[in-house]
């Protein structure tokens, strides 16, 4: 089975349960860590998919972290080759962003635990969610949505928090992977953030106890469907190996 490639962007935040219920499933998660040095691939070479996980970091932060440049060309030949794509946070702006939408400051924070809107009852991985559930968010840029994308999910401060572009390209802007030690971890290091916006860590912690079980039982069934999605794809992906031209794949 091929490997799943994993970009992520700071210690912190690792794909969690997305991780959990890829290596249940038998796939192997290369990750590329590049606030570490590593170097990312701008061609997915024989992979069954890619993450695109958070970070501190803008889309238009490039001359900071010139990996941006490199991740974006990698997210538009996967999306292009229809190797499914899952972006979280920092990842759904990116794939926005590598096909062509416009990603900016929003010019407020939305951190915490929010309640999200289900926009869409025919996607695979969102439609049979409920139509309304509480979300964890950790986010202070917006996106417009890429061409013919559909919009799949809001909340009330941010109309889109979740599309699909294609038939297995995805973008959550809010964080449906988080574990107990994910959130742990982010609160202690965005500490200064929270001070700065008036929130306090504690709570949210405390909503967590109360919040995360709900969510990591959607998120199951969320990224389950999407992890389908990959393992459908994987006859298709024997039959016509990148980067050799494929009619079934154009």
């Amino acid at each position: 089975m091929q490997d799943i490639w994993v970009i992520q962007h700071i210690r912190q935040e690792t794909p969690g349960t997305l991780a959990e219920l890829l290596s249940a499933r038998g796939f192997k998660l290369r990750t590329f860590h590049p606030y570490l040095g590593d170097s990312v691939p701008t061609h997915p070479e024989n992979i069954a998919g890619l993450v695109v996980m958070g970070g501190p970091m803008g889309v238009y932060d490039s001359e900071e972290h010139p990996n941006l440049l490199q991740e974006m060309q990698l997210i538009q030949n996967a999306h292009q080759a229809q190797i499914p794509v899952i972006g979280v946070c920092l990842g759904s702006q990116l794939i926005a962003a590598s096909l062509g939408a416009e990603v900016r400051p929003s010019g407020y924070k939305e951190i915490g635990w929010y309640n999200v809107k289900r926009q869409s009852s025919t996607d695979r991985l969102f439609g049979s969610l409920p139509e309304q559930f509480m979300g964890f968010h950790w986010h202070g840029d917006i996106f417009d949505l890429p061409e013919g994308a559909e919009l799949l999910a809001s909340s009330a401060l941010t109309a889109h928090q979740a599309y699909r572009v294609g038939e297995s390209t995805y973008g959550l802007l809010f964080h449906m992977e988080v574990t107990p030690q994910i959130v742990q971890d982010m609160v202690q290091v965005f500490q200064p953030e929270l001070e700065q916006e008036g929130l306090s860590g504690a709570e949210i912690l405390n909503q967590t106890k109360t919040l995360l079980p709900e969510l990591r039982n959607l998120a199951r069934q969320v990224f389950g469907a999407w992890i389908d999605l990959v393992e459908a794809r994987q006859p298709l992906a024997r039959a016509c190996p990148l980067p050799l031209p494929c009619d079934l794949m154009a």
